[in-house]
């Protein structure tokens, strides 16, 4: 399957009280779930990171729902206040379930999107989301270390996968490993050695950018097939 057969599929979001956002739809044949992917805090849908995330998934077969929070789709740089972020999760959710019947979701995506859709679902769980999966969560600020952006974490209550970078400065290891573990069986972490927050990776580390997104999909479809096993 080429990556020419998977054209993203423009929608459009309807938001309460906030007007409507872009969204990009990819379906893969025999997609097995779909991914509701929200964005970090300074790059949209259409990034390149977001667009090549996406594009792996799909050779996995696992779909994948991209969309715009409405402070980037205004062009603005401030990102929106929590409830409407958690709004705009819901109407993204909702969407995704209306193109893919019969599939599990999973929600999520990078830094601030993982963390505004975890917090949704700390809230009100998101209906028919099966688990969440995290691209860089944003533990802390850079320099600041502290673990009180994971204290809503608790209340989650559907499995999570944290696909972190071992040199990610918003989530010092010694600090998330702890999370991770208080979590128990319900959370997943899947290290990917010597990236940093955007998963970058130094030269000399022997990997390179793509060798970094295979492993990641390759981790979210391996946490997919644990979500699908009968429970013992």
């Amino acid at each position: 399957m080429g990556m020419t057969d998977l054209q993203a599929r423009s929608l459009s979001l309807s938001i309460d009280g906030a007007g409507t956002v872009s969204a990009l739809f990819i379906m893969p044949p025999q997609a097995r779930a779909c991914f509701v992917f929200a964005h970090g805090a300074g790059a949209g849908m259409t990034h390149a990171f977001m667009t090549k995330a996406a594009e792996r998934l799909a050779k996995h077969g696992i779909a994948t729902l991209r969309f715009q929070f409405p402070y980037m789709e205004k062009g603005s740089k401030r990102p929106d206040p929590p409830a409407l972020a958690h709004a705009t999760v819901r109407a993204a959710v909702a969407e995704a379930a209306r193109h893919c019947p019969g599939l599990p979701l999973i929600a999520g995506g990078k830094s601030f999107g993982a963390r505004m859709t975890s917090q949704a679902q700390s809230l009100a769980p998101l209906p028919g989301v099966s688990g969440l999966a995290f691209l860089g969560f944003p533990l802390h600020p850079a320099g600041k270390p502290s673990v009180a952006r994971a204290d809503h974490l608790d209340a989650v209550e559907v499995p999570m996968l944290f696909l972190q970078g071992t040199r990610d400065k918003l989530a010092e290891m010694e600090l998330l490993e702890p999370v991770v573990k208080r979590l128990g069986l319900r959370a997943t972490l899947h290290r990917i050695a010597h990236a940093d927050h955007a998963f970058h990776v130094p030269a000399r580390s022997g990997k390179d950018a793509e060798a970094v997104m295979d492993e990641l999909a390759q981790a979210f479809a391996s946490w997919l097939d644990t979500l699908d096993a009968p429970s013992i």
